[in-house]
């Protein structure tokens, strides 16, 4: 089963964090079995973005230190392992097709629920991309990829949320 990886996931892979573990396991067992992860302009943007955003989060209490060397360090790793294809493949999906699923989505699940862009999108490019797994550390994104019936990574930490 094709798996999907939404960018909370894959900073988890750049940054030792809660789940990082968990994260470095996945992709193992994906490697070893010959799989790949795609990874749209969404992942290259969202994730970059992240890389740089701890650095700001880091100043807060209880946070995990990233400074921005490390920031830089990340975000070139995440670019080489795109270009050597260790595990992550860059994958393009139609914008029109992709705003026409994101909408599906938004209309059956978001007036009741609340789910943010970013998890729609996700899900939507998941469900293009042909993947019946979704791979997150994200409650909500995991919420919302349960909903339209794709494997999650945690299944027991993600129940659907109450409508």
């Amino acid at each position: 089963m094709k798996p999907y990886a939404d960018s909370n996931f894959l900073v988890r892979l750049l940054y030792e964090l809660p789940e990082s573990d968990v994260a470095e396991r996945a992709i193992s067992e994906l490697s070893d079995a010959g799989g790949l992860l795609p990874i749209t302009w969404l992942h290259r943007v969202e994730t970059i973005n992240a890389l740089h955003l701890h650095v700001w989060q880091s100043r807060q209490p209880g946070q995990v230190r990233v400074t921005p060397e490390q920031a830089l360090a990340a975000t070139e790793k995440f670019r080489s392992s795109i270009a050597d294809r260790c595990g992550l493949v860059s994958a393009s999906l139609a914008t029109g097709e992709l705003e026409d699923r994101f909408e599906v989505l938004a209309a059956r699940h978001t007036g009741r629920r609340g789910f943010r862009t970013y998890d729609l999108l996700h899900v939507a490019s998941a469900q293009l991309l042909g993947c019946g797994s979704f791979w997150s550390f994200d409650r909500k994104a995991n919420a919302l990829a349960s909903l339209e019936g794709l494997k999650t990574l945690h299944p027991k930490k993600s129940p659907p949320l109450s409508s």
